[in-house]
């Protein structure tokens, strides 16, 4: 399933002149062929480096690799809901570490999405959709490299100039003046730029960020066979009056056959619990409402936004030791469970008030409940039959393990 080397040369410097952005494809003007692809293995190298590289933020411990793991489908390899960070690399934000994986297909956002001709009904509006964060405020790569960077519960760079000056020292700071110019560092914004456009590239190769190399890939291509157990999962996975996953993680080719996604990236409430083992959840009165703050402040006052988060791939899924936007939910099952349960067992997920009642929907304030979804398996009330048995979440856990990258068909 891997694709030959100078087939991901040729995908990479397409990343250069399209999907990492109209500065880069300008970088490119007037370059040969065999130059191109020279600027696109070069930036690709670079930007390996500076992620990688834990000088670049205040604490001197952190690097993009720390929270994204290469090793670990490029995200964190412990059971942290939120990585900690900031200048004393012992603050935490609101969020958990996506992975990097796969967000190359992820469209720019939009408040309307309609789909492609040969992909779904294009008459039909899906709402908000894409982005490359959480909340989809980052449509480009280096968009979304220079978050992190500036964060102050992540890097915590009070400013671009501070990034330029630990660049300017960095032991690859030659192939930065090699690649943007000898005056690179003369212009902060013009260093930080430079540091983001490699970031950006590297993080399209396609080698490392979307091989395509689970065993469910090699049963598309024919070149491998479920077990029981794993087939069993995926028809449960797709359907609509059981897990009916497959609604938002899309299993199937695309009709051009490209190899599918596990996500329709679009904005989702889900009701996920509140997660009270974060700092900032200790502030009753602080929520984490996703497309409609804090972190993203354009659409603070679309009150049908709040409490919607982009739906991520579940490519490597099984690798996370922690789920959902919040990182309140510890373990794949119990994912699964909750969709399973959140309506027939509401207990069983949010605390219960002094009267005993059930604290139902407690990380988002009532007034924004009417968001939350309510499609199968969400369609159930307390006492009602959920929509999966133990045997059948088992299943689908079975499944989902199969969209791990690193297969070998070859293998005993």
């Amino acid at each position: 399933m891997r694709l030959p080397r100078n087939c991901l040369h040729r995908l990479l410097v397409a990343c250069v002149v399209t999907a990492c952005g109209a500065a880069l494809a300008q970088d490119n003007a007037g370059l040969t062929r065999e130059q191109a692809y020279a600027r696109a293995a070069a930036l690709e190298a670079l930007g390996r480096q500076i992620f990688n590289d834990a000088s670049l933020s205040a604490s001197g411990t952190l690097a993009c690799a720390t929270c994204h793991d290469p090793h670990n489908a490029f995200a964190p390899n412990n059971g942290l809901a939120v990585q900690p960070g900031g200048k004393d690399g012992e603050q935490t934000g609101f969020r958990a570490a996506p992975s990097l994986k796969y967000l190359q297909a992820v469209p720019q956002f939009t408040e309307h999405y309609y789909e492609s001709d040969d992909e779904g009904d294009a008459s039909i509006d899906n709402g908000p959709t894409g982005g490359l964060t959480w909340d989809g405020r980052a449509d480009r790569g280096n968009d979304q490299a220079r978050i992190p960077l500036l964060a102050p519960f992540e890097m915590a760079n009070p400013d671009e100039q501070s990034v330029a000056l630990k660049l300017a020292a960095a032991p690859y700071a030659g192939d930065i003046k090699t690649l943007f110019g000898a005056d690179v560092f003369a212009d902060p914004h013009k260093a930080f730029d430079a540091a983001t456009k490699a970031l950006s590239v590297y993080e399209q190769s396609p080698a490392e960020f979307y091989p395509y190399s689970s065993k469910y890939d090699f049963y598309l291509a024919g070149r491998a066979r479920l077990t029981n157990q794993e087939a069993r999962g995926l028809r449960l996975f797709n359907d609509e009056d059981k897990g009916n996953c497959g609604n938002c993680h899309r299993s199937a080719r695309a009709d051009d056959g490209s190899a599918p996604q596990f996500s329709d990236f679009g904005m989702i409430a889900v009701g996920v619990p509140r997660n009270r083992a974060l700092a900032v959840n200790s502030d009753p009165n602080l929520f984490d409402l996703g497309l409609c703050g804090p972190l993203r402040t354009d659409l603070k006052s679309h009150d049908n936004y709040c409490g919607l988060f982009r739906t991520p791939s579940l490519r490597n899924v099984a690798l996370r030791k922690t789920f959902f936007h919040n990182g309140a939910i510890k373990s794949l099952r119990d994912a699964v469970a909750f969709y399973a349960t959140r309506d027939t067992d509401p207990g069983r997920w949010y605390p219960r008030r002094a009267d005993g009642t059930v604290a139902k929907f407690d990380d988002l304030p009532q007034r924004y409940w009417g968001n939350i979804n309510n499609e199968p398996p969400f369609d159930r009330k307390p006492g009602d039959k959920p929509a999966l048995t133990d045997r059948e979440i088992d299943d689908i856990v079975a499944f989902l393990k199969t969209l791990t990258d690193g297969y070998r068909p070859d293998a005993p």
